[in-house]
Formats: structure tokens, sequence, C-alpha cells
């Protein structure tokens, strides 16, 4: 679904430690797209109601709140800001502002730091689940300066998370570096071949809306998840399809979950199709 022009950009505002770096990244968004940005934050009332004053979290929430704001003027002043307090769980509302949303941002919960556990109820592995537009996922720490990267795999899909990669790249004047990747064993050497093939023939024909974009494109054998987060350590922002044969919402694939959990970089996970205009990416 094409969303309208006027669809904003969602900031999830969480816990005080991780807003700024959301914030900051989301207002970029915005502003590269043209798009106001909205700051949402979900206000539990129950848990309000166990405190000795209803009036302390709804404080806490608002003071949190007006200073997203300034930190969105401050970061990009020329983006229409404004923000919300809702009632409810954060997911679901974030879930429920997705369907008239461009892109909601919101940040990892700590996920690229856990290791090997795998926290499967992470808002924001939910988010990117059931969301009805794309979602990027903040990391703490700033990425490096390198290429945006992007998981090609031949599916309609990827194809369309390719071309959010090219605008992703154009925007931020970077390298574009398309990856996919061949199970082991590649027995037959024409498998490669074709794979290069294949990837060279999408990259070409998607960028041709972004000439200014320098590409590079790569076929690795290995693990696809493996791969991609490796490949990810050097990338300053990591592109990739919800699933590759895009089903139902509330599902994710094995690459976008492993990107998620593991890779350092932020990540942007793209289900259906995108219109990223009016901001021409």
């Amino acid at each position: 679904m094409t969303p309208p022009a006027d669809a904003p950009v969602v900031a999830a505002l969480g816990s005080p430690e991780s807003a700024g770096q959301v914030v900051r990244l989301a207002a970029r968004e915005a502003a590269g797209h043209r798009r106001p940005l909205r700051l949402l934050h979900a206000f539990n009332w129950s848990a309000a109601l166990e405190a000795p004053s209803v009036t302390g979290p709804r404080a806490r929430a608002e003071e949190l709140l007006e200073q997203a704001a300034a930190a969105a003027g401050e970061a990009e002043p020329a983006v229409p800001v404004s923000g919300e307090i809702v009632e409810g769980a954060p997911v679901a509302a974030l879930v429920r502002r997705s369907e008239s949303a461009f892109l909601v941002v919101i940040g990892d919960g700590g996920m690229s730091r856990c290791g090997a556990c795998i926290p499967a109820d992470a808002p924001a592995v939910q988010l990117a689940a059931r969301a009805g537009c794309p979602v990027l996922v903040v990391r703490p720490e700033p990425p490096p300066q390198g290429p945006v990267l992007v998981g090609v795999d031949g599916s309609a899909s990827s194809r369309t998370a390719l071309a959010f990669a090219f605008g992703c790249a154009a925007r931020r004047s970077a390298r574009l570096l398309a990856v996919r990747v061949v199970e082991p064993p590649p027995e037959d050497r024409n498998v490669l071949g074709t794979a290069r093939a294949e990837l060279a023939e999408v990259v070409a024909r998607c960028g041709r809306r972004h000439p200014e974009v320098s590409t590079e494109c790569h076929v690795v054998v290995g693990d696809p998840g493996a791969v991609m987060v490796e490949q990810s350590r050097s990338a300053q922002l990591t592109v990739v399809a919800a699933r590759g044969d895009e089903p139902l919402r509330g599902m994710l694939g094995a690459v976008s979950q492993s990107l998620l959990y593991h890779s350092p970089a932020p990540v942007i996970v793209v289900r259906g199709l995108v219109s990223t205009a009016p901001g021409g990416a």
C-alpha cells in the first residue's frame, strides 16, 4: 500500500536514555523524506494507577515528550513536529499508528548486546513483524560512515527493499552495497555465476532512478543470516525485507530476525509496497 503524501515518520519514545538517539534519527529520516515527525509515547495507565500519584507518571511522560520535541527541533529545525501520549501497550499503539505512517522508528531495547540470548518478546521485533509500514530499529551507538547495505535474494519483497535502500543511500550520499547469499554447498559453479548476473541486473535496473549512487554487488557463500550480520558491521544502515516470500503480518524471516538481534547497525525492515514520494527516494 502506498502511504499518503502527509504520512508522518513516527518516533517511539521509550526510556529517556534511548529516546535521544531515536529522535535524532527519526528527525533525520523525516527531513530526508520531507515528511512531518510525530513523537509517540505509550502511557500505561495500569502501572500509573499503582503509583502513589497518577499525575507523577503522567508528568514524566509529558516531560519526556517536551524534551524529545526540543531535540527534534535542534536536529532538524525545518521538520514539523507533533507529539502525543496514548493509553495502552507500546507495541499495540505503534502498530495502530503504523497503518497511517510512512516509517516507524524505535530503539532496539538492548538487543544488539544480548549475545546468544534471543529476546523473542522484544518490542522492536514485535513491531517489525506486525507493522503496516517500514520500521527503523535504532542502536545505542552511532554507526560508522560506511555503505548502505541491502540483502537481495531474488524475491519481489527484496526488490522492494532494494528500491528503499537506494533512496536511503541517495539521501546519505553513501555507497550502496547489495549482497546476495548462496547457501553451501554451491557444487555447480554456474550457480554463483547466475547469482552474480541476476544481482547485477536487478541492481542496475533499480538504480536507474538514482544514477548518483555508486553501487557494489557481492555474492557470498554461507549462512544468510550470519553473512548479513557480518557485512553489517561496517555499514551505516542495513535494509532488509521482512521475509522473502512476504507472508501475512506477524512473521519475520530468519535473515531479518538475525539482523534485528545481532547487527550493530541500524536496521530498516521493509514490508510490502513502499512509495518514497514526496522525498524523491
